[in-house]
């Protein structure tokens, strides 16, 4: 059952680890497949932007060249001069020119000193020298066909918008440099299509000349002139050889990391750039992620939830599971020592009786022999019977029908005082600590018990630690509620005794208070010292538990109940005088056993009494309605019909003045009759046992019965 129970809960543990990496795995996995398509379709969109500004681009600059090279046309092979004298149509045709194109801010045609000769924007033409300009400059030492410019600021006397400048050469008839066409295209009209075309955040165009001047961008940068550095994106692309690209790089200019796509324009030396900024790349991944946590991390922690509720059920069904079957292995070990406790108690009730009649008749033998080896023999006898008797009174403790004399008691003080007793009955390698409580800790109880319980547990310690160890007695208080088998509920006392001896297996652990049970040779115990422990306990409403652990020791706890009461002092204890047999009296005798009653009326004639017999409580009746000279009743408790202890109750209500001397050895009604204030004497008894109880009831005042 219990290899089932931890094949269940661990696969529920499995179960449950599964139910967290398998989403945390199909998770990841489903992120970095989000990812990679997410990459590419970035991409995809990236290259469909720079597709779409470079055709853009390509039509724009087509549609420049086309413009130059009809203006071109319109003046080959006219001087400055012509070109002057025809300075208003070529203003209007220019101006018609230029018009058709939103990107186009102007048009010009210059002198070979850098002077207009007619513009588009003023006429008559200022003449204000521009030769230090990019675009005159580029031609004047040589044709290079098509340039592209920078971008500038308007110059006084002109204004208007920055620009970057598209011209080309102007020679005479001869081939010499006769000054330069050139067209002002407008960056605003490149970012404002740029903006058209890239409406997703963190979107990014640029037109960038093949050194790395910027002629139009979007974001904007703030500033006319900018180009981007070497090592930048076309520095790289220059170097490497690439007319057309992807790549991630951080702008130098605004420290952007983006994803770029760009292409060479043919026959220009510009590059269009398309991109988007990484971080809106991964925004856009996260986005998605967040989709598939907002479906998927419900389901998960549902499914953790679901798991983690099966297993703490189980956990608790295994768990009440589990102790209800240490309760019902304690319910049958109680059972099981309840059984044996009656079966003990039953045969110690027959034994006591034969004890009694081996007891009395070897003392009428030794009053009637002298003869030395008679008395060895008899001494032998009594020796027997001695010994009989105290496991007669072990077996009744076990079986808790021994007569306890309860009275209150201070644990600690007790130890203390028994201490000496108990060091020297362990080895001088064996120490014995000793921590009292802080304050009296009262309980009620058979002092006398208590000891032979201290003291046995003192002897299995000292077998247990054959090398020698420690003892260690402690005393707390502690309130307990539904504590073990018993279900104990309030204030307790805790005495622990524990040693470092060599503990006890686990397979003989329930059966250590079983009476002759041991693991001792046959000369080294009876096993009965525990068992005498545990009747102890249980008659005075407590308990007791062991804890041990192989190769470590073991401790024994004993639970009894707290007691409100103030122990009682040694000197406080009354004497009972002995019977000194003067007046000769009355005894009616009452036992159902025909032995013992010749052994009790043989102890009752030498205490000095004339018996009159009666085998029953029944008899015992009919004697007392006979006779008035009976002074006093000596009954055995268990009898067939109406018990001593009826019989006492009758005599106390309807003789009052007649005292009543209980025996009993085994009965579960003499705690009664000590509660009820009767005398009880303990089989077997001795003759000065019965001399002391009956002297003792004779001192006793008569007894009215309770209303």
């Amino acid at each position: 059952m219990l290899t089932a129970q931890r094949d269940s809960l661990r696969l529920l543990r499995a179960i449950l680890i599964a139910s967290v990496v398998l989403p945390v795995a199909l998770f990841s996995y489903a992120a970095w497949l989000s990812y990679r398509t997410n990459e590419a379709n970035a991409d995809r969109q990236i290259d469909k932007t720079r597709d779409i500004i470079t055709e853009h681009a390509l039509k724009i600059f087509e549609s420049v060249q086309r413009s130059m090279a009809e203006t071109a046309e319109i003046v080959r092979g006219m001087s400055d001069e012509d070109i002057r004298a025809a300075e208003p149509a070529l203003h209007e045709r220019l101006k018609r020119l230029a018009g058709g194109s939103e990107q186009i801010k102007s048009m010009w045609i210059f002198d070979s000193t850098g002077r207009p000769l007619v513009n588009t924007m003023q006429f008559p033409s200022p003449r204000p020298d521009l030769s230090d300009r990019d675009y005159f400059r580029a031609h004047r030492d040589q044709d290079i066909g098509l340039y592209v410019g920078r971008v500038l600021q308007p110059r006084p006397p002109f204004d208007g918008a920055p620009f970057f400048s598209v011209s080309r050469r102007r020679n005479t008839p001869d081939g010499r440099f006769a000054g330069v066409i050139q067209t002002s295209v407008l960056p605003d009209y490149f970012e404002g299509f740029y903006a058209k075309v890239g409406r997703d955040d963190g979107s990014f165009a640029s037109l960038v000349r093949e050194d790395g001047a910027i002629l139009a961008r979007m974001p904007e940068i703030d500033g006319g002139d900018v180009a981007v550095k070497p090592e930048g994106i076309v520095g790289q692309a220059i170097r490497e050889g690439r007319s057309e690209g992807r790549m991630t790089t951080v702008s130098s200019l605004d420290g952007i990391e983006r994803r770029v796509a760009f292409r060479k324009l043919p026959d220009l030396p510009v590059y269009v750039f398309a991109g988007l900024e990484t971080s809106a790349i991964r925004s856009m991944w996260l986005a998605q992620i967040g989709a598939y946590l907002l479906v998927g991390l419900p389901a998960t922690a549902a499914l953790i939830a679901i798991v983690l509720l099966a297993m703490r059920r189980t956990q608790k069904l295994y768990e009440e599971a589990d102790r209800r079957l240490v309760a019902e292995n304690a319910l049958k070990q109680a059972q099981r020592l309840e059984s044996l406790g009656r079966l003990t108690g039953g045969v110690a009730h027959d034994f006591n009786n034969l004890l009694m009649v081996v007891g009395g008749s070897v003392q009428k033998l030794r009053r009637r022999h002298s003869d030395l080896q008679d008395i060895r023999s008899f001494d032998m006898i009594d020796s027997a019977v001695a010994k009989g008797t105290a496991l007669t009174r072990q077996l009744l403790s076990f079986s808790r029908r021994h007569n306890v004399a309860a009275q209150a008691v201070d644990l600690g003080d007790a130890v203390n005082k028994f201490a000496d007793v108990l060091r020297q009955s362990v080895r001088s390698d064996i120490g014995i600590v000793i921590e009292p409580p802080d304050q009296p800790v009262v309980v009620t109880i058979d002092p006398n018990e208590f000891e032979i319980a201290l003291l046995n547990l003192a002897l299995n310690a000292r077998d247990a630690m054959p090398d020698g160890g420690r003892i260690t007695i402690s005393i707390h208080t502690e309130t307990l509620k539904n504590f073990g088998p018993r279900r104990l509920s309030g204030s307790y006392a805790i005495l622990s005794f524990a040693d470092t001896g060599v503990g006890i297996p686990d397979d003989i652990r329930e059966r250590i208070f079983e009476p002759f049970f041991t693991t001792k040779p046959v000369d080294r115990g009876t096993g009965l010292g525990l068992s005498q422990i545990y009747g102890f306990v249980q008659q005075s409403s407590g308990a007791i538990t062991v804890e041990s652990e192989l190769g470590r020791g073991t401790r024994f706890d004993l639970f009894l109940p707290l007691s409100s009461e103030t122990p009682a002092r040694e000197d406080s204890k009354t004497h009972v005088p002995v019977f000194n047999g003067e007046a000769p009296k009355t005894l009616l005798l009452v036992e159902d056993h025909p032995d013992v009653a010749a052994v009790a009326a043989d102890y009752a004639t030498q205490c000095g009494f004339s018996v009159v017999p009666a085998n029953c409580a029944e008899a015992a009746v009919e004697v007392l309605n006979r006779r008035e000279d009976i002074d006093l009743v000596f009954s055995d408790i268990v009898m067939p019909g109406m018990s001593g202890l009826e019989l006492a109750r009758l005599i106390r209500e309807h003789h009052p003045e007649t005292p009543v001397v209980l025996a009993s050895g085994y009965s579960d009604r003499s705690a009664s009759a000590l509660s009820e204030g009767f005398l009880l004497l303990q089989k077997p008894y001795t003759l000065e046992n019965m001399r002391d109880a009956l002297a003792q009831a004779q001192q006793q005042p008569a007894t009215r019965p309770k209303s």
